[in-house]
């Protein structure tokens, strides 16, 4: 991933398999677990993201794995927002995705909460909490377990714990 981010075409022809398996794992999965009548497809997902991580490499110097499907992470979540945005103003229909966070986890009892909402519950929370919400991305959208989580934010297994439990609780709060 550095030798990427300083440029060298090789290391991102090396890198590019791997990157696009994952991002796809972690795209399928992701829109899974929302309404099975969404357009996007795990394919144009990953790409937007893909493309947007190309643009970045300059910029960044990864630190690591974490560091770099954190960003990840993130991208994925403006995508999905700006999808869903996007859906939302068409004239003919549209409505925002619904995302369900976590198959255990029902934060509005009576409707999934679509991907806008999520979004604006993240932003909230950051400005309450910056640690709760970076945490809640990085499970969520970035589908990581809570060690690489952990490594990537230099926190405790149990500070990951602790914030995913009160993290949760105050999105499920605030969508109901």
């Amino acid at each position: 991933m550095n030798q990427w981010s300083e440029g060298s075409q090789a290391a991102l022809a090396e890198l590019t398999p791997q990157v696009q398996r994952e991002l796809r794992a972690l795209a399928k999965s992701y829109l899974g677990r929302g309404r099975g009548n969404h357009t996007l497809q795990p394919t144009a997902l990953i790409n937007e993201v893909w493309l947007r991580l190309l643009g970045q490499s300059q910029a960044l110097q990864w630190e690591n794995r974490a560091h770099f499907f954190g960003i990840a992470a993130r991208l994925m979540r403006i995508v999905l927002v700006d999808y869903a945005r996007s859906r939302s103003a068409a004239k003919r229909g549209g409505g925002a995705e619904t995302v369900t966070l976590d198959e255990n986890m029902a934060l509005c009892p009576n409707r999934a909460p679509d991907v806008l909402e999520v979004s604006e519950a993240l932003d909230q929370l950051a400005k309450v909490d910056v640690r709760k919400a970076k945490v809640i991305e990085l499970r969520y959208f970035g589908g990581m377990e809570r060690e690489e989580i952990a490594a990537a934010l230099d926190l405790t297994v149990a500070t990951v714990k602790r914030d995913l439990r009160l993290g949760e609780a105050w999105l499920r709060r605030f969508l109901s």
